[in-house]
């Protein structure tokens, strides 16, 4: 059985990234919480009031928020993230996190596996956008890396096409495209996302492209 379809590993995987993340928020000034985050349109303090909405909104009021964005999950996530990131201070923010550390919550779709990519991206959001020490551990990115899907890709507007991702701390490769992009698997994991990255931590012939 691989890491990715071990429930114990990804439950021990899920609490520990929801800790060691909560104590980051803990170290952050004023001034990094409201710094922009590697998510468009979202500070690092709406990253971190986004994650724990699952904790905070039962599933009712949810499907409810969704309606009232014409059906769109990421409408109504971000009318949501802005609307908790103004109502809630950075201490219950980062409370809620470790008070949930072992909540069974998940995105209703990908199982499991998509608990942890939920939280360990956007965690990242926040850590790489704030240029702070890599800090997600190895195993656990590069099995979220192994459970990359084109579905998954399609889905978080992922544009991997023409490019081969290669990563430079494991042994992982991802596609055939004739442009090569280089990095630590934490950085790739955030392309696989649709996210672009601060200057200067990819390499190779395609890297530009995913540049902010």
């Amino acid at each position: 059985m691989s890491r990715a379809q071990d429930p114990a590993w990804l439950r021990e995987q899920i609490a520990a990234e929801r800790s060691e993340l909560a104590d980051v928020l803990d170290s952050l000034t004023a001034d990094q919480w409201n710094s922009p985050s590697l998510c468009d349109g979202w500070t690092v303090r709406a990253v971190a009031a986004h994650m724990s909405t699952g904790f905070r909104h039962s599933r009712a009021r949810t499907l409810l928020e969704i309606v009232r964005a014409g059906g769109s999950i990421h409408r109504m996530a971000d009318r949501v993230a802005r609307r908790d990131a103004a109502a809630l201070s950075e201490q219950e923010i980062a409370a809620a996190l470790r008070d949930n550390a072992a909540h069974p919550w998940r995105p209703p779709v990908g199982g499991r596996i998509a608990g942890l990519a939920h939280d360990a991206v956007h965690g990242l959001d926040i850590t790489v956008a704030l240029g702070l020490p890599a800090r997600l551990p190895l195993p656990r990115a590069t099995a979220l890396l192994d459970a990359i899907t084109p579905r998954g890709l399609r889905f978080f507007g992922a544009r991997l096409d023409g490019v081969r991702l290669r990563a430079v701390d494991a042994d992982w490769r991802y596609g055939d495209g004739a442009d090569l992009v280089e990095g630590r698997s934490q950085e790739l994991l955030l392309l696989a996302y649709g996210r672009r990255v601060p200057a200067g931590l990819l390499a190779g012939s395609g890297a530009a492209r995913f540049a902010r």
